[in-house]
């Protein structure tokens, strides 16, 4: 076989074969997922009757598929939640390969943090959402309308307000991995600051009421989330130039 056939031959074995780690890889993550799903579905009386306590008003449902909805919704939420530590695992697995053993090191120890910001964005959405973006469209009633809230349409809508937070607040996971990686410096997030204000400022106007108080208030809290971001990829940078010129000292 000429030596060009058999490197292409090579290479279409090496795509196959990372396709189908990557598709067994995604398999145990659905696997977990629906573990998950399935203690969700079981405990869902209790799950629902925690948010439900935190309203001050009756949810109602218009027709039986209401109640499967919300069953299946809450469950896949909070299965995606908690099989969001397993997927990144998974995917690290996948691409540590072609890291070198720095960056596996560094890449594996912000798994834990993933976790733990994605569930605090999410908490601070649900503050918000509770504490300040609920009462304010309520007081826009002031007794003009009769207020008919239902199940899915509450619970959609609230689920549409924490997802932005909860991606937001990976924003220093996401700073220090591809500072790691060298794909983006501590200079570059701050010559780009004001752009990331400007659409952090966005997402607070489209999560919010129009209200300049409400979103002011929660774009402050996104700014500061993008400051200790260029923060920590400062640490992480500097680090990463110690330990390089270790490296060059000794050899």
């Amino acid at each position: 076989m000429p030596k060009s056939n058999r490197e292409l031959n090579e290479k279409e074995m090496n795509v196959v074969g990372h396709l189908t780690e990557l598709r067994n890889r995604l398999m145990v993550t659905g696997l977990i997922f629906i573990v998950l799903f399935i203690v969700s579905f079981i405990n869902i009386r209790k799950i629902y009757l925690f948010f439900r306590n935190d309203i001050p008003f009756e949810l109602h449902i218009t027709s039986p598929g209401e109640i499967v909805w919300i069953y299946i919704t809450i469950a896949a939420v909070v299965a995606l939640v908690g099989t969001l530590p397993i997927l990144s695992i998974q995917l690290w697995l996948f691409i540590q390969p072609g890291l070198t053993k720095r960056e596996r090191k560094a890449s594996l120890s912000y798994i834990p943090f993933i976790f733990i910001l994605f569930v605090g964005g999410l908490v601070f959405g649900y503050f918000m959402f509770i504490e300040l973006i609920l009462p304010f469209l309520l007081s826009l009633n002031d007794e003009m309308f009769v207020e008919i809230f239902t199940v899915e349409k509450y619970f959609g809508f609230m689920f549409k307000l924490l997802l932005p937070f909860a991606l937001i607040f990976e924003l220093p996971v996401v700073a220090m991995f591809l500072t790691t990686l060298g794909i983006i410096t501590p200079e570059f997030l701050k010559k780009s600051r004001k752009y990331a204000y400007f659409v952090l400022l966005i997402v607070g106007a489209l999560v919010t009421p129009p209200d300049i108080f409400l979103q002011l208030v929660v774009a402050i809290p996104l700014f500061i989330l993008y400051e200790i971001s260029v923060s920590l990829a400062s640490y992480v940078y500097k680090r990463k130039l110690r330990k390089q010129r270790q490296d060059d000292e000794e050899n």
